[in-house]
């Protein structure tokens, strides 16, 4: 198989288009270029052609999880779902994010941090900050670190307990917000003492 020519792409820094004799077009990048010594009217094996297509596809699912990483951080998991909705085999998958893993791009404890930051910034407690974590596949042994990184909640619940009543004191309404706060992640004490310094008497 005879490569006619091979040109940059237009549309993708860093990209090369090596169109075929047979008019198919291969999709390769710098790297696949400099290693398999690509130029126009070079005659590639069968062999060459499937090594050459391998390594365009390896270096597609590296590019393509690298801007991913840059847009949106993920969990090792995370990413590695995506890699195989792009088609990259369980294998591919897994030597990719140890890669980026290694330069940096993949931080699944840095990732870690911005959930719980992100949902504790939101009002969350710690019971959503977990469920959060556990959603997008953080490792289990990084949670503690995270949320080590929230600062105390009670000035969040005396917050929302100060909105929702306006300083109210009817039962009923009370327990509205307290079911609210209980959704969103805070456990009773945390709720029972917040209630306490809105004046309320509470029985645990």
């Amino acid at each position: 198989m005879v490569i006619q020519e091979l040109k940059p792409s237009k549309r993708v820094e860093g990209r090369w288009l090596a169109v075929l004799e047979d008019g198919s077009i291969l999709r390769v990048g710098e790297g696949e270029v400099v290693d398999f010594a690509l130029y126009a009217g070079k005659e590639l094996s069968d062999e060459e052609a499937e090594r050459l297509q391998a390594a365009a596809c390896r270096g597609e699912w590296k590019r393509r999880a690298i801007e991913l990483l840059m847009r949106k951080p993920q969990s090792r998991k995370e990413l590695g779902r995506k890699l195989r909705e792009w088609e990259a085999p369980d294998g591919e998958a897994e030597a990719i994010c140890d890669r980026l893993e290694e330069l940096g791009y993949l931080n699944e404890a840095e990732y870690a941090g911005r959930i719980v930051r992100h949902y504790a910034a939101k009002g969350f407690g710690e019971r959503k900050l977990r469920d959060e974590l556990y959603r997008r596949g953080v490792p289990r042994e990084l949670w503690e670190e995270a949320l080590a990184q929230v600062e105390d909640n009670s000035e969040t619940i005396d917050a929302f307990l100060e909105k929702k009543l306006k300083g109210g004191r009817d039962p009923k309404d009370i327990k509205k917000v307290s079911d609210a706060l209980a959704r969103r992640g805070f456990r009773w004490p945390e709720i029972s003492d917040a209630l306490r310094r809105y004046g309320m008497e509470v029985w645990d």
